[in-house]
């Protein structure tokens, strides 16, 4: 795969969170966060109505690498943090947090997480899918 991947939405009356399935690299954080709203195994697989908005949205956060992100209905979107983090993890790849401005085959994305690859292998580049030396 190359590229960006396909991004799903899954929306409430006062969220919509998204998924990009090509960038998650199944950290787990949203299913340890939230079991009753992210459950791999039904489908859909995101239900966001059995949550507060700002639960969601906290555990969205936390995704390491961006799959998940969120916007609220009322226009509040994920504010970056500051100061901008970048952690080099045990095989190479880079895990960075803040405002971010990535470069990618299909243009300029602003990101505020990102799990960036570091052995130069990944067909998702610049991000991480697990493909080389660094993702395994």
């Amino acid at each position: 795969m190359s590229g960006e991947s396909e991004r799903r939405a899954y929306r409430t009356e006062s969220i919509t969170v998204t998924f990009e399935a090509g960038r998650c690299l199944h950290a787990a954080e949203c299913v340890r966060g939230l079991p009753e709203v992210f459950d791999p195994t039904r489908r859909p697989w995101i239900q966001p109505d059995r949550t507060t908005a700002e639960r969601l949205a906290e555990v969205v956060r936390r995704c390491p690498s961006g799959a998940l992100r969120y916007e609220l209905v009322e226009g509040g979107t994920e504010t970056p943090d500051r100061p901008t983090t970048i952690t080099r993890g045990a095989v190479g790849q880079l895990t960075v947090r803040g405002e971010l401005s990535v470069d990618t085959p299909q243009g300029v994305r602003a990101e505020t997480r990102a799990v960036l690859c570091g052995c130069g292998q990944s067909r998702l580049q610049p991000y991480c899918d697990h493909a080389g030396p660094c993702g395994q």
